[in-house]
């Protein structure tokens, strides 16, 4: 039997790039997998890709009639509702220059829908013990030159992920965040122009793995947390950051050796 075979998963964002790899991950793990996303063309993609169990219905996560569409349709759909992964995210952020609009719609995006998705579904997730993944970032907890906006969304999606976790308690609803360091996605392609070997250069000095990490890595790890496999854990924070948050400033390059040079 699958992982999360008899289960049913709503995944915002779950369209493309790492909800894509989160969507395909949780379906291959039997779950029955319900695409919230704003793209038409790739939403409906994915459906026709996997087939049956998989559904993909237009969403607005910043609007709340689109969030109760959407958890009353999985429930038509499948009968129930056991998993939401909340994905779907804006890097809207111009530094210390970030207007109020933008300032607004990331947080917005990245943290109050979340919420709210997590408060209508709670009635289906409380009747089956069901569990709540939420997607943050290294950015969360790291404060980040030239960023604003972004790491403070995930700063506050970080903090909900603790609220959550301890309200719903009492509903036997689990609730963890994933911290992601560098993965190989839609923002790292664009802004590298598709070279991969250049972002795992960049990318090196901050993590241990030496590399950027691939969605289907996030993916693994949502399926696991989202499964009875992970019953005990609820409140956590799982880095799926190789490494990034283990290293204090020298990073994983010895000091010593470099005091010493030209001292020979």
């Amino acid at each position: 039997m699958s992982s999360l075979s008899g289960k049913v998963a709503i995944i915002t964002g779950g369209a493309a790039s790492i909800g894509a790899a989160i969507t395909r991950k949780l379906h291959a793990d039997g779950a029955k997998v319900v695409v919230a996303a704003r793209s038409q063309d790739k939403g409906e993609a994915i459906a026709a890709e996997l087939g049956d169990g998989c559904s993909f219905i237009s969403t607005d996560i910043t609007k709340d009639e689109d969030l109760r569409a959407l958890v009353n349709a999985t429930r038509e759909t499948y009968g129930g509702l056991h998993i939401v992964v909340n994905n779907a995210c804006s890097y809207g952020d111009d530094g210390a220059s970030t207007d109020r609009e933008t300032w607004l719609n990331t947080i917005n995006t990245n943290a109050v829908s979340a919420a709210i998705l997590g408060e209508i579904a709670r009635p289906l997730l409380k009747g089956c013990g069901g569990c709540i993944v939420n997607i943050g970032s290294v950015s969360g907890r790291f404060p980040h030159i030239g960023r604003w906006a972004y790491p403070v969304a995930k700063a506050t999606l970080r903090h909900l992920s603790k609220t959550q976790a301890v309200e719903y308690a009492q509903d036997g609803i689990r609730v963890n965040l994933l911290m992601l360091g560098h993965i190989w996605s839609d923002p790292f392609e664009a802004l590298t122009g598709d070279n991969r070997a250049h972002a795992d250069s960049v990318s090196e000095p901050f993590n241990l793995m030496g590399r950027v990490a691939n969605g289907v890595e996030v993916a693994n790890v949502v399926s696991f947390v989202a499964s009875d496999a992970a019953s005990y854990i609820t409140g956590g924070e799982i880095p799926v950051d190789g490494g990034y948050s283990a290293m204090g400033p020298e990073q994983h390059t010895p000091l010593m050796p470099l005091l010493m040079e030209g001292n020979s």
